[in-house]
């Protein structure tokens, strides 16, 4: 397959944990890759540079906040089209509502919700006249059921699982298919904030006794990349059996 017919994916956040993941499959699927990430550029050159010599990925690196509406226009103005788009990008904040600045707040809805907007807004137009594409949004189980002390990273995963049934439905008549993976407990670093006492109360609720691995989430990523195109408006939930 040459340069200009290989399959092309955007992956979000993908400098560590599920990103990083993700990266790594759809790479060993051989897609070429864009990917973005909003401070790691080490990390994310190092990766870059790991995809090539084990798969001859071509990856191209953007370091910005994710948010930030003039730099995502910029990428896209590189990018000539998408086959997939990981809108993987996310943070949280841990603790009361109530000691919670405004501005904290924004950052977490523009960075785990706008920024969806802002990435679809751009890949979209392309993918219709193409008539083909698929859009993965990495949610959360907190989206569905709340979690106490992570209202803002709630809100903003509840925003994604709505806007992901919502523009599979505008978007279907033109063959381009929008999902979102509700995540469980995955091992990340976003996880570090808790301590050992705590991931064992979480381990203990889980049915499969255990944390999810990034791993298992690029794997249902590329099986839904190259799944069947009638799998659209769908929030699936990867979790151990927790909910």
């Amino acid at each position: 397959m040459s340069g200009t017919d290989r399959k092309k994916a955007l992956i979000t956040g993908a400098s560590r944990g599920i990103g990083r993941a993700i990266a790594e499959e759809l790479a060993s699927l051989g897609y070429d890759l864009y990917l973005t990430c909003h401070k790691n550029s080490e990390l994310l050159a190092g990766l870059a540079q790991k995809l090539w010599e084990q798969y001859r990925t071509s990856c191209q690196c953007y370091t910005f906040p994710i948010s930030n509406e003039e730099e995502v226009s910029k990428m896209f103005a590189k990018i000539p089209y998408l086959d997939i788009l990981v809108n993987n990008a996310g943070i949280s904040y841990i603790g009361l509502l109530t000691d919670m600045t405004y501005n904290e707040w924004k950052t977490v809805i523009d960075t785990n919700l706008n920024a969806c907007f802002l990435t679809c807004r751009c890949a979209v137009p392309e993918m219709i006249r193409r008539r083909r594409g698929k859009i993965i949004n990495i949610s959360s189980v907190w989206g569905a059921v709340g979690a106490s002390t992570e209202v803002a990273y709630s809100a903003s995963k509840g925003g994604i699982n709505a806007f992901t049934r919502a523009l599979a439905k505008e978007l279907g008549p033109s063959n381009i298919q929008v999902n979102a993976i509700a995540c469980g407990v995955i091992e990340t670093d976003m996880n570090k904030c808790f301590d050992k006492a705590e991931i064992e109360m979480l381990r203990q609720e889980i049915p499969a006794d255990r944390l999810g691995q990034p791993q298992e989430v690029a794997k249902l990523v590329g099986l839904l990349c190259n799944g069947n195109e009638y799998l659209t408006g769908q929030i699936i939930t990867l979790d151990g059996g927790w909910t």
